[in-house]
Formats: C-alpha cells, sequence, structure tokens
C-alpha cells in the first residue's frame, strides 16, 4: 500500500473528535433532556397566558428595582418607564415568547438559533423581572431562575455541537429539504464521515502505473526512516515494501 493510499485510509477511517464522541452517546437521553426542558417552559408558558399574570405583571416589573443598589436603578427605571404606558402588551409579548420557545425546543426547530436567542431571552427575564437575583442582602437564598434556565441552553447548544442533528426533530427534515437550513440548526457543518474498511482502498499492483504524483514520491528512496519504493509483487499481485538499509541503499528482493 502506498503512502498516499495509506493516508487517504486513515482519514476516511478516523473521523473528526465530534463526530467520534457523538456516536459513542446513547441518542435518547439528549432527546428526553430536550423534550422535558421544552415542557417545563409550555407549562410555564400557559401560566403567562392566564389573566392573573397580565394583571400583576407591571407591580413584578416595578418591584424587581426595590432594595437594588443605586448604581443599578437607571437600569430598572428605564424598564418600567417603557413598559408603564401598554403593560398588558408587554405581557402578552412575554407570553408569546414563551410560547414559542416551548414549541422550538419540544419540535427541535432551528436549535442553534432557537437555544441562542432563548438564553438571551432568559438573561433579559433574570436582569429584568428577576432583578438579577437581587437585592443580595441579608435573607437572600438563590440567584434567581431565569440564569438556570439560560445555562440549560448553553448546554443544550454545547451537546448538539457534539452530537450532530436530533433525528427526533423537525430540523432533521428540514435538512434534508433546504440545502442552507443546517445553518441555522447545527453547530458547525452537519457532513459526517462514514468508516471504510482498509480493504475498500485498492492496492497497487505491480507491472501498473502510479498517478503522478505517488508515482513522484513513492520513487524517491530516502535515508532510514524514510518512505521506500515499493518492493516486489507479493501474493495476488500486491506490493511488499522493502525497509532500505542504513546506508540508503536497498536490499535485493527474495526470489519467490
Amino acid at each position: 500500500m502506498t503512502f498516499l493510499a495509506y493516508k487517504r485510509e486513515r482519514e476516511i477511517i478516523m473521523p473528526s473528535t465530534t463526530r467520534t464522541m457523538g456516536m459513542g452517546i446513547p441518542a435518547w437521553p439528549k432527546y428526553a433532556l430536550r423534550i422535558t426542558f421544552g415542557v417545563i417552559w409550555l407549562i410555564d408558558a400557559v401560566l403567562k397566558w392566564l389573566p392573573g399574570f397580565r394583571s400583576s405583571y407591571m407591580s413584578s416589573i416595578s418591584g424587581a428595582g426595590m432594595g437594588q443598589p443605586g448604581w443599578l436603578q437607571w437600569w430598572f427605571h428605564l424598564w418600567t418607564n417603557m413598559q408603564h404606558p401598554a403593560p398588558t402588551f408587554w405581557a402578552v409579548i412575554v407570553a408569546i415568547l414563551e410560547t414559542l420557545v416551548a414549541l422550538a425546543v419540544i419540535l427541535g426547530f432551528a436549535r442553534k438559533a432557537s437555544y441562542i436567542a432563548s438564553a438571551v431571552f432568559c438573561v433579559v427575564i433574570w436582569g429584568v423581572a428577576e432583578g438579577f437575583g437581587g437585592p443580595y442582602a441579608s435573607g437572600a437564598s438563590d440567584i434567581g431562575t431565569a440564569i438556570i434556565y439560560a445555562l440549560v441552553f448553553v448546554c443544550l447548544l454545547t451537546l448538539a455541537a457534539y452530537t450532530g442533528t436530533d433525528r427526533w426533530s423537525m430540523d432533521y427534515y428540514l435538512e434534508q429539504k433546504i440545502s442552507w437550513w443546517w445553518k441555522v440548526a447545527e453547530v458547525g457543518h452537519p457532513v459526517q464521515r462514514q468508516p471504510v474498511l482498509a480493504a475498500a482502498v485498492p492496492a497497487q499492483r505491480a507491472g501498473t502505473t502510479l498517478p503522478p504524483l505517488t508515482a513522484a514520491f513513492t520513487a524517491t528512496p530516502g535515508p532510514a526512516g524514510s518512505v521506500s519504493p515499493p518492493g516486489p509483487a507479493g501474493p495476488a499481485g500486491l506490493v511488499i515494501p522493502v525497509a532500505p538499509a542504513l546506508d540508503g541503499t536497498r536490499p535485493e528482493p527474495a526470489p519467490h
């Protein structure tokens, strides 16, 4: 087997690290994680459509700034003044966004774009409605839930980079119909290399002509440790490489 054929075989058999790790991970845990997290978002979205959320929306926004340090008051005043003229409108917008997030996660729609946008949305909720989890005074017990949701979306995005396309998702079918859909669905190009057995690589037979690049490479003997020209023909016409001597000369091939 020539050096170029061996190199080609090695590149085909050795897939990328991403796909190697992805092949070793069972499929169902990532589906269960994504769908379960989407159901949690769907329950949260249903609660946002109830009348109680719309009636208490403005009070929760304005109350997030109470007790916060003075250098943060401008941030909470900005959101309060922006949403105060139409609190019902903003409450409905939040309910629509959470519903879209839930459906995108459950259905596996545009996963890369959905995960990134949802993580940003969670950070905004954490920084506005939850007041960054503060104020961090005596009696504070946690940093808020929205920032944890954002971290879960980052974990889903990282998991998608290692496992590739989810078969139980809309992206799996849309990528087969739309050539550019992988750009909004996958973290990286979704091409997967299939392992090929070494026997699939054609061996060089005695008396055949090598391609120009291969012939130029194999016809040049070098010092010890370098690639040497092909040796005599073995069984079934395969080439048997012969290692060069220490002085750079080639030993005579053994008679058959």
